[in-house]
């Protein structure tokens, strides 16, 4: 059970490197004035979303399911794990919109500043500290 739960932290550190980095190339894609510029964003927005992220977020979901299928009677005793899963369904949204915004410039059709993708680019730092917190200190 301890492989998995190493595995289940590797590929969530994973899955955060993602969802910290993209965030931060839209906010130097929606800043560069050249095409050549642009088009060297959208291939490593793809790149990132798609090869690394994307698989990452899954094993990183996969893993967590097993986990708390194999250890249900630990953590079926407070709400934190309640909580965590609330907040795992929010980085999934994330995730998500992270995918839409990579479309977008695909497409050549963002119309946000670079200040909405440096905002943007906070979220996921406040999840992982409320899920670390939840994790570790199961305040309820």
């Amino acid at each position: 059970m301890l492989w998995v739960k190493a595995f289940h932290i590797i590929a969530m550190v994973s899955w955060f490197a993602g969802l910290f980095y993209l965030p931060r190339i839209f906010v130097y894609h929606a800043q560069a004035p050249e095409a050549a510029v642009q088009a060297q964003f959208c291939v490593m927005e793809r790149k990132l979303y798609r090869y690394i992220m994307n698989p990452a977020m899954m094993l990183t979901i996969a893993l967590g399911l097993w986990l708390a299928w194999r250890e249900w009677d630990m953590i079926s005793d407070g709400y934190w794990f309640h909580a965590k899963m609330a907040l795992v369904a929010l980085l999934v949204a994330y995730h998500l919109a992270c995918g839409r915004f990579v479309r977008v410039f695909a497409e050549g059709r963002n119309t946000r500043p670079h200040r909405f993708y440096r905002m943007f680019n906070e979220v996921p730092t406040l999840i992982l500290v409320a899920v670390v917190i939840l994790v570790v200190v199961k305040p309820f």
